[in-house]
């Protein structure tokens, strides 16, 4: 049978991890959920606190960096299908089923279209795109489905990338021709574009874009990132 284990990486999610959580029990059959992993990268809030109350949760600790955090989550992983899913987004109701569709219907990898809680046209337009196969229309905060068996295929993360990481991953499966947009939306949080304007983030992730287009390293990606945005 069919199940997923959930892998959430977190860094001070104190505010969003606990809705997150209570959501996804509810808004899941438990017969479709090996289990739900949080991995924390090292928080100072009081995040673990947080999460160390849902008894069936399983926290561990990790190095901070999400693909450290995701690869480390997928090792202790007893599901057949891994779903990487960040703290600040929320996926559609029936979501595990709607994965266990694809997976068992030949698909195995994929993500949810995505659509931020903001009403601002462009974020609604940069939603809008995400119903698209496109490989520059991916990014992690649509979350990510795999096959264990795939995820070990490929590699897991690239831990050499603090950033972009998802990207990563997914060109390679896009390049397999394994991967899947999920026409449903997952709802994500546009608090960065909002910490930064949201003309003023576009551009950094344009540049970040192009940097990569055209041979930069991780470190560059993860230097201009720190320098710019974090």
């Amino acid at each position: 049978m069919t199940k997923i284990s959930i892998i959430i990486p977190i860094l001070n999610e104190a505010k969003t991890i606990n809705s997150l959580l209570n959501y996804l029990i509810e808004s899941s059959l438990k017969e479709n959920i090996a289990e739900i992993i949080v991995v924390d990268g090292g928080s100072s809030d009081n995040s673990i606190e947080v999460v160390s109350e849902f008894k069936s949760i399983l926290l561990i600790k990790s190095e901070k960096g999400r693909a450290k955090q995701m690869n480390v989550g997928a090792k202790k992983a007893i599901g057949s299908v891994l779903y990487f899913l960040h703290a600040d987004s929320i996926p559609p109701k029936h979501f595990d089923q709607l994965i266990i569709n694809q997976v068992e219907n030949g698909k195995h990898s994929g993500c949810f279209k995505m659509q931020f809680d903001s009403k601002h046209y462009w974020l609604k337009l940069m939603g809008w795109f995400t119903q698209f196969s496109w490989p520059i229309c991916r990014g992690g905060d649509q979350s990510l489905f795999i096959t264990k068996t795939l995820f070990h295929k490929v590699g897991g993360y690239n831990e050499s990338y603090i950033i972009y990481e998802d990207n990563i991953l997914v060109k390679k499966l896009c390049q397999l021709k394994e991967f899947k947009v999920i026409q449903k939306n997952i709802i994500t949080s546009a608090r960065l574009y909002k910490k930064h304007g949201v003309w003023k983030l576009q551009y950094h992730f344009f540049v970040i874009h192009l940097k990569h287009r055209l041979g930069a390293s991780a470190k560059t990606l993860h230097n201009y990132y720190l320098n710019n945005i974090s």
